[in-house]
């Protein structure tokens, strides 16, 4: 009997090539949690959004990225930057102490948080989107290009 390999992905996990069921490090909740808050964004993070969809300088973000158990705004995973856009209740009560305390909990999930208000977004959002590449470009490329394939057996570097 001449069995066909599954591709990729198919079959049974750990015997075929199949990926770890935890490939998310993040819970289902913080998940569900994300693309609900993809649903009923704020019109700053909609407006936002509309510009940082389209790449600019060739960085791709995504929305609600679910990383630990939070729910960035939007992530440059390339250049491990989550933007965060907070309205004016980011400055009331006890939110600026939770704001500082999930910036750590972020840079240790190693992410640098570039936080903007979302009254700029409206007032400047080419400014904003200008500021964003910019710590993009200054944080670099997670991943940095090969200088060529390795030498063959037996070659000197």
């Amino acid at each position: 009997m001449n069995l066909i390999p599954p591709r990729n992905g198919e079959g049974d996990r750990a015997k075929r090539g199949g990926g770890d069921p935890r490939v998310l490090k993040a819970s289902i909740k913080t998940v569900k949690r994300a693309r609900r808050l993809r649903r009923e964004m704020s019109p700053a993070e909609a407006l936002l959004w509309t510009a940082l969809r389209t790449r600019p300088d060739g960085f791709k973000f995504r929305r609600q990225s679910p990383q630990g158990s939070f729910a960035l705004d939007f992530a440059c995973l390339e250049a491990r930057l989550a933007i965060e856009v907070d309205g004016e209740v980011h400055d009331r009560g006890d939110n600026p102490r939770r704001d500082a305390a999930r910036d750590v909990i972020v840079r240790r999930l190693g992410f640098a948080t570039m936080r903007i208000p979302a009254v700029e977004v409206f007032r400047n959002l080419d400014g904003v989107i200008l500021g964003i590449v910019e710590q993009c470009r200054a944080r670099g490329s997670l991943h940095q290009a090969s200088p060529g394939p390795p030498p063959r057996s037996g070659e000197e570097l």
